[in-house]
């Protein structure tokens, strides 16, 4: 598969999800019905704005009924880190990972019902703050309200899945 990216756009990417294409089994939730291995992706961004003072990235899935599902939450990304691996731990310091709609910390995969595929759109934010000011792990909605000031871009990479 070939990307076309505009030279020194900020770019998110990934070796297990391709733009617009099925999501494997190692990054499909493992229970509730779905029998994957519930790994995160390997990402890396590229060209991200040199006033970025930190990184975060939301997984999201906006066919899920009227408020979608938060799927994966991860900020206070260094902006020296320009990856995460595959499989990141729940407690991975230096980054914080909030809380999916599944209600657990990290990572939580594709797992909708049968039926037509969903989308999944994991934004990475590039910000212009060192930390967000969190009290405890952040779910999507107050995840959302932390960073809405301090975006200087955003990169996206959306992958689907259906069962």
């Amino acid at each position: 598969m070939f990307v076309v990216m505009l030279a020194g756009a900020f770019s998110l990417l990934s070796l297990q999800i391709a733009a617009d294409q099925r999501i494997g089994n190692p990054q499909v939730w493992d229970r509730d019905g779905c029998r994957g291995m519930n790994r995160s992706p390997a990402l890396r961004w590229t060209n991200a704005p040199a006033r970025a003072r930190s990184f975060a990235l939301s997984a999201y899935d906006p066919d899920a009924g009227s408020a979608g599902w938060w799927h994966w939450i991860v900020y206070d990304i260094p902006p020296t880190q320009h990856a995460l691996p595959e499989g990141l731990p729940p407690t991975a310091p230096p980054v914080v990972q909030g809380f999916n709609d599944f209600g657990t910390i990290g990572y939580g995969g594709p797992c909708p019902p049968a039926g037509d595929a969903h989308r999944y759109v994991f934004t990475l934010y590039a910000l212009d703050v060192p930390h967000l000011s969190a009290a405890a792990p952040a779910h999507g909605t107050e995840f959302l309200q932390l960073i809405r000031r301090h975006v200087l871009a955003t990169a996206t990479l959306t992958g689907r899945y259906g069962r």
